[in-house]
């Protein structure tokens, strides 16, 4: 069973086709990589996936489910998480409390507003283990205004892994890193297990190449090459596209 399924999926803002009758397909366990020049349609692609934004014609299917008209809000609960290219975080708020609110989100217990988060130990425990798993379990307690940006961009990576999901989208995770920094999050990219499909969108090529074993080239909303990174760093239609000619 694929992972993520998406049938000529059409989105358009008045006059400008962001999405053209886009089809694509991400096997379980796979490492994807969606690469394409600005105004691509990239970011508008993960927000129609996780609801976000509607489409206007199209199909998507999640682990052989259709969840086209599905409510965003509802998305997470079928296994999808998701990073965001600018980092939507609350920096007064120490980072093992941003997990924590990320996990909320997933429990009945956000229904309920007599139950007070700083007790509720089996939600602060899991958030402090994803925070461990990204390196991060001893600045716990700090808030996050006080972290670096690479920091943050591995707590907002943190948040995501804590919700387990199944399919986790990470729209440039390496954007606005130090050389240090990348190697962190390429590491931390690396242990994800392959229980978890990953779909990456990442200007970074060096690195995110190392990643992926399958690259979508899109252009225009447009699915322009598709294949291993050999297929498409070689087809003449990328060479195009980024140098032109």
């Amino acid at each position: 069973m694929s992972a993520l399924v998406l049938k000529q999926l059409e989105k358009s803002f008045g006059g400008l086709r962001v999405t053209a009758a886009l089809d694509l397909t991400v096997e379980e366990g796979e490492r994807r990589l969606i690469i394409g020049p600005n105004g691509a349609g990239k970011t508008t692609l993960f927000n129609l996936i996780t609801g976000e934004l509607r489409p206007d014609a199209g199909a998507i299917a999640l682990f052989g489910r259709d969840i086209t008209r599905l409510p965003c809000r509802l998305r997470p609960h079928l296994g999808l998480a998701r990073t965001y290219q600018i980092i939507t975080l609350f920096p007064g708020e120490t980072l093992l409390h941003n997990v924590t609110l990320s996990l909320l989100g997933l429990s009945a217990l956000r229904w309920n507003p007599f139950r007070r988060l700083a007790r509720q130990q089996t939600l602060i425990e899991r958030a402090r283990a994803a925070l461990g798993r990204v390196g991060l379990d001893e600045l716990a307690e700090r808030p996050l205004a006080q972290t670096s940006y690479g920091e943050r961009r591995r707590v907002e990576i943190a948040m995501a892994l804590a919700q387990e999901p199944r399919l986790l989208l990470l729209d440039e995770p390496f954007a606005g890193l130090s050389i240090d920094e990348r190697k962190e999050v390429h590491r931390l990219l690396l242990s994800i297990p392959r229980d978890v499909t990953v779909v990456m969108i990442e200007h970074d090529m060096d690195v995110a190449l190392e990643l992926a074993e399958r690259i979508t080239l899109m252009h225009f909303g447009e699915v322009i090459v598709e294949g291993t990174r050999a297929e498409v760093v070689a087809h003449p239609r990328t060479r195009e596209i980024y140098l032109g000619g």
